[in-house]
């Protein structure tokens, strides 16, 4: 812990506040300027400015830590899409989990297609291995790539079996409601991303509704080694 009161080049505040503006925005539904004012409550004053600046700067780094270091995800995977607004212009977001619940990526994408499902399907196999069945919506875009891209897994796709997915949703419309517009699609992809693996160790693992008291303790405590490992990571960049 003595390591994050150190300070990165080029920054004025020690690694504390950095890991922690970075863990606040994509863990909770607040916008910067929420992040400003619970930081000045604490006595530390910074600009909205300067949170966006390090959320965009070290949001890949802690993806790419907890990716490493999150549990392996089921064979029974759960694909959907939803219908995102970026500056008023439809995208689509295509998301996979696992079936406890564990996101295995999200990607933004222009159209709802089979071109798309292609290339969704390819993301996730290149990180993933095939996995047993596959549960998707009545979409017909994903019948042929999943026939010829995971030829051994069973594909369901009756009404009712996708809840899974469409619950996994929510969180994603709660920030676009909290920060009232999404703004950019590469932003978008960036903030969800890393919104998703936080969520897979913070809210999926820890599991509030689900374990005990003494379990969910150990289980944030885990969860919290890890982000603390990936803010160490932060002093040799």
């Amino acid at each position: 812990m003595m390591q994050l009161d150190q300070h990165l080049k080029r920054h004025r505040f020690p690694l504390s506040i950095i890991s922690q503006t970075v863990w606040l925005y994509h863990r909770f539904n607040h916008s910067y300027r929420d992040i400003q004012e619970q930081l000045a409550f604490r006595g530390i004053i910074l600009s909205h400015e300067t949170v966006r600046e390090w959320c965009l700067k070290f949001a890949d780094h802690f993806k790419n830590v907890i990716k490493k270091r999150e549990r392996k995800p089921s064979d029974k995977w759960h694909l959907d899409e939803m219908t995102v607004k970026i500056n008023g212009e439809p995208f689509v977001l295509w998301r996979a989990v696992d079936e406890e619940g564990i996101e295995l990526d999200v990607f933004l994408q222009k159209r709802r297609n089979k071109k798309a499902a292609i290339r969704f399907l390819s993301r996730l196999l290149r990180v993933h291995p095939c996995p047993r069945v596959i549960v998707t919506d009545k979409l017909k875009s994903y019948n042929k790539p999943i026939k010829h891209m995971c030829s051994k897994a069973k594909h369901l796709s009756h009404k009712r079996l996708n809840n899974r997915v469409e619950n996994a949703h929510q969180p994603t419309r709660r920030k676009e409601k909290c920060l009232i517009k999404f703004k950019s699609p590469p932003g978008v992809q960036r903030l969800l991303s890393l919104m998703g693996k936080v969520r897979n160790i913070f809210a999926v693992d820890v599991s509030r509704y689900k374990k005990k008291a003494p379990d969910q303790r150990l289980a944030f405590a885990a969860a919290q080694a890890i982000w603390l490992e990936a803010a160490l990571g932060l002093i040799s960049i």
